[in-house]
C-alpha cells in the first residue's frame, strides 16, 4: 500500500454538496475522501497522543483530544460544553472569561434535527450546517435565536420534555431514518413549551427568544456505495492498525465493509494512513 499521510488525526471537515464533501486532516495533509470509496485502505495508529491545545503527549485522549492537565483547566473541555444550561459564566466562576465571552455569550440557534428521528440540539449560526452535516442528519431546521449558550441550553432543556436529544448511532451507520415534518414539530412544540417558557424568562430576565418561521429545511445526502448491515465500530487502542475498504462516510464516521471509525473519537492520535495501488 502507498503511504499518503501521517501525523496527528483530526475531526473531517466537510462541504455543503451532493453529496456531502468530505476532507480528512493528516497531519498537515488534508484529504479528499469521498474519492476514495470502494478502495481498501490502512490506518496506523502509532501509539501516540499529542493534545490538541499544548501539543503535550499523553497516554490517554480526554474529551476527544485532549491532555488531563487542559482538561482540567480549559472552559471547553468543562461540563456545561456538553449541558450548556450548567453555564456558571454569570456567577463569575468560568474557567476562561475571555474564551466564553467568543464562544459562548454570543447568540445560539435552537434547531430541529433528524438523524435517527426527530431530535433538538443548539448551536452557533456560524456553524450551521457543519454541525448537522457532524451529526449526520439528513435533515436540520433552525427553529428558535437565542441570545446566550446558556439560554440555547435552557430552552433545549425545555423542549427535552417533548422530543429527544440524542442520536442512536446504531441506527446512524446503518442508515435507518426516513424524513419528517420538520416545520410540523416546530409548530407543535411552540405551542407545548410556550407556557413553561414564559415561567422560565422571568427567572432569566436578560436573555432573550426570538422564534424564527422563515427558515428553510435543509437536507444532506452523504456518499456511501451502500450503508453498513451491522453497527460495530474500531477501537484505534485495542485495534491500532485497521485494514478494509471504505464504502461510506457520514457524521465524523468513516464506514467500511467489516466495521466504522469515529474520526473525531480519536483526534490527536498519531496516525498513518495508506491506500491500495
Amino acid at each position: 500500500m502507498n503511504p499518503i499521510a501521517s501525523g496527528r488525526l483530526s475531526k473531517m471537515l466537510s462541504s455543503d454538496s451532493v453529496p456531502v464533501e468530505y476532507s480528512l486532516p493528516i497531519g498537515d495533509t488534508l484529504i479528499p475522501m469521498n474519492q476514495y470509496l470502494g478502495k481498501k485502505m490502512r490506518i496506523v495508529y502509532k501509539g501516540e497522543i499529542r493534545c490538541s491545545y499544548c501539543q503535550r503527549k499523553t497516554k490517554k485522549s480526554f474529551n476527544q483530544g485532549f491532555c488531563y492537565p487542559c482538561f482540567q483547566k480549559l472552559a471547553r473541555c468543562d461540563r456545561c460544553i456538553m449541558s450548556p444550561e450548567l453555564c456558571h459564566y454569570h456567577q463569575g466562576t468560568c474557567r476562561e472569561p475571555e474564551w466564553a465571552d467568543a464562544h459562548c455569550m454570543q447568540p445560539h440557534v435552537v434547531y430541529l434535527a433528524n438523524s435517527t428521528g426527530l431530535k433538538v440540539g443548539i448551536t452557533r449560526r456560524t456553524q450551521m450546517p457543519t454541525r448537522w452535516i457532524d451529526q449526520g442528519a439528513i435533515q436540520a431546521l433552525p427553529i428558535a435565536s437565542v441570545s446566550s449558550r446558556r439560554m440555547s441550553g435552557l430552552l433545549e432543556d425545555l423542549m427535552k420534555q417533548w422530543v429527544a436529544d440524542k442520536t442512536n448511532w446504531r441506527k446512524l451507520l446503518k442508515h435507518e431514518v426516513t424524513k419528517t415534518d420538520l416545520p410540523a414539530e416546530r409548530d407543535r412544540l411552540y405551542q407545548e413549551v410556550k407556557q413553561p417558557l414564559a415561567e422560565l424568562m422571568r427567572d432569566v430576565p436578560d436573555e432573550r427568544v426570538d422564534w424564527l418561521l422563515g427558515e428553510k429545511v435543509w437536507e444532506f445526502e452523504y456518499p456511501s456505495l451502500h450503508w453498513p448491515e451491522k453497527a460495530k465500530t474500531y477501537n484505534l487502542d485495542k485495534t491500532p492498525e485497521i485494514e478494509d475498504v471504505l464504502i461510506g462516510i457520514k457524521g465524523q464516521y468513516l464506514l467500511f465493509e467489516t466495521a466504522s471509525l469515529n474520526v473525531r473519537k480519536y483526534s490527536a492520535y498519531d496516525v498513518t494512513l495508506m491506500l491500495e495501488s
